[in-house]
């Protein structure tokens, strides 16, 4: 590789990276603009996280159709087509009338979503420099973390002065620069190792690869139990002012810088203990939000811990998806990607029980029951068919 082809390949892992960011904090978007998009339709907070439950769902149903659909498709077409999409369905939601041409808009966005999550880790790890592939997987997982650091707080910040449909807006114009910067850098990248139907029994046969799916769905559940509403618990539990919710936002999202590059430096040293460890701070996280609300400090440095579990745990689970199925990363990554939605979707959906029926002050106390059901279950199958290291 010459040092201009190896600058072009942080390039493009940059590129990727930056499209996480993109997409990442139009999914995640509501959970800052709840009350205010609950105000312009005079709806309660709770229906209106619907957007969450609905967005995730369709994400969870379409991921593996879509990708096996779309499987010999070259890789830079496709994501043409998919920033495409991506962009009317924001127009949609800048323009939507009512809260069921919202939805709509928002059901588009997750038709690209579901296809754009499904490829992506597989193809930042191909664009990568040599020998930098666990480094391009950290780069993509900081652009998720940037959703929350800056996609977020700004989004909630421009919603709050010009309206939540201008944020929306915003997020549509970064998209349409990013089609542009990827059709500019990317090589053509003919799909690769992408599975087909018949992948699926033969991934039904291997022990660790579901349960670790099991581990994804259940503890994607417990986070999003509680973070979905993570700003009305901010502001009605803990009564902190809008700026000062907006800052733990902030403070999450950082958190899942600071993971990754924990994961960078030591995954590759202790990768199931690095695992664990997550698993175990996420857990303890769930477990005293509703303890800690009355304390300013030690909620900052809850939520920090939190983030920090969360974004470690996901880097460990997607690092082992790829390694557990090297023969069918697209279908492995598809089915990943569709039943961490489907944990979003039932997270948000739960937590919306929850906080109608008992109150926010239980949200983090269930999510956690289902964080300890994927835990056993996972470390009985380890146990069981072995540690298989997950360092690539």
């Amino acid at each position: 590789m010459t040092a201009y082809s190896e600058k072009r390949a942080y390039w493009q892992v940059l590129a990727f990276a930056f499209a996480a960011f993109v997409f990442n904090t139009t999914e995640f978007i509501p959970v800052a603009l709840l009350s205010d998009i609950g105000k312009s339709f005079a709806m309660p907070v709770a229906d209106v996280g619907l957007m969450m439950t609905v967005y995730a769902w369709v994400v969870s149903l379409l991921s593996l159709p879509c990708m096996l659909l779309t499987a010999k498709i070259e890789r830079k077409k496709l994501l043409m087509i998919l920033f495409s999409i991506f962009i009317f369905g924001h127009i949609v939601s800048v323009v939507a009338w009512n809260f069921g041409y919202l939805l709509a808009g928002r059901i588009v966005v997750a038709l690209a979503h579901s296809v754009f999550w499904a490829i992506t880790s597989a193809l930042v790890m191909r664009v990568a420099p040599k020998g930098k592939k666990q480094m391009a997987l950290a780069w993509l997982s900081m652009g998720s973390s940037l959703a929350t650091i800056l996609g977020l707080p700004i989004g909630r910040t421009i919603g709050q002065a010009l309206g939540w449909r201008t944020t929306f807006g915003v997020i549509s114009l970064l998209a349409l620069v990013l089609m542009v910067m990827m059709a500019r850098l990317l090589p053509k990248l003919p799909s690769e190792n992408a599975g087909s139907l018949h992948s699926l029994p033969m991934l039904a046969k291997r022990p660790l690869l579901v349960a670790l799916y099991a581990l994804t769905v259940l503890s994607v559940t417990a986070h999003f139990t509680a973070y979905s509403y993570i700003e009305p618990f901010m502001r009605q539990i803990a009564h902190l002012s809008d700026s000062t919710t907006t800052l733990i936002l902030l403070v999450f999202g950082a958190s899942g810088l600071f993971a990754s590059w924990l994961f960078g430096r030591l995954h590759k040293l202790r990768p199931n203990t690095f695992l664990w460890t997550s698993a175990l701070i996420l857990l303890a996280s769930l477990l005293s939000v509703h303890l800690v609300s009355q304390s300013q400090t030690a909620l900052f440095i809850q939520i920090f811990s939190w983030g920090t579990g969360m974004a470690g745990l996901y880097l460990c689970l997607i690092m082992r998806v790829l390694n557990y199925a090297p023969d069918a990363t697209d279908v492995a990554t598809a089915i990943y990607s569709g039943i961490f939605n489907i944990g979003i979707g039932g997270g948000a959906l739960l937590g919306g029980v929850v906080m109608q029926r008992y109150g926010l002050h239980y949200v983090g106390y269930v999510g956690a029951a289902f964080a300890i059901v994927g835990m056993m279950i996972f470390a009985y199958v380890q146990r069981k068919h072995g540690k298989v290291q997950a360092a690539l």
